[in-house]
């Protein structure tokens, strides 16, 4: 398997969102396939829309985790986008494949269908950090290409757990997959 390099993700959220369905993300031991994602851009969900110090990585890199803090307790990673302006994809949900006994101790439980169908599920599952915050994608953290997922295979959605924004089909999913993590507004 070949990583997507950094100029891969030169282009637009909303472009590049679906197209990540299917890639293999890999940290240390543990890999697993991306079933779902989420585009942001410079819009009323994004924290990119009032620019803030937490919010640079989106507008100043590409090919780049962004990796935020949220309710005091989650941590949830993001890949930028947009070269040139703001934007990022939120990994939503990943199909565990590798060191899935690592995923399972870190969310203590068993069941494999729930280690990484959230966002915060698959940043505890694959132990992701801050430190991985504005880190290219690459390296001990990267994303692997893999065959595209063909377009009747994907659904979309609004996005899930904002306020704002919410009407925008930003959420991408594979459709029927297990791991995905919900079915909230879905269409085809």
């Amino acid at each position: 398997m070949k990583s997507l390099p950094q100029k891969w993700f030169e282009g637009d959220a909303v472009t590049l969102a679906p197209k990540l369905l299917g890639k293999v993300v890999k940290k240390g031991s543990c890999s697993g396939i991306i079933v779902e994602t989420e585009a942001y851009a410079n819009d009323p969900a994004s924290h990119a829309y009032k620019v803030t110090k937490r919010s640079l990585p989106m507008l100043e890199t590409h090919g780049h985790w962004y990796v935020y803090f949220t309710y005091g307790m989650h941590w949830c990673a993001n890949v930028t986008t947009n070269k040139g302006t703001a934007g990022a994809v939120l990994i939503r949900a990943v199909e565990p494949v590798e060191g899935i006994d690592v995923m399972k101790r870190r969310r203590k439980t068993d069941a494999a269908r729930n280690l990484c169908n959230g966002p915060a599920k698959f940043c505890q599952a694959f132990g992701v950090t801050g430190h991985e915050n504005v880190r290219p994608v690459g390296g001990d953290f990267a994303i692997y290409d893999a065959a595209e997922i063909a377009k009747n295979d994907i659904a979309t959605s609004g996005r899930i757990g904002i306020s704002q924004g919410v009407e925008l089909p930003w959420r991408f999913y594979i459709k029927g997959n297990p791991f995905v993590s919900g079915k909230k507004n879905a269409s085809v």
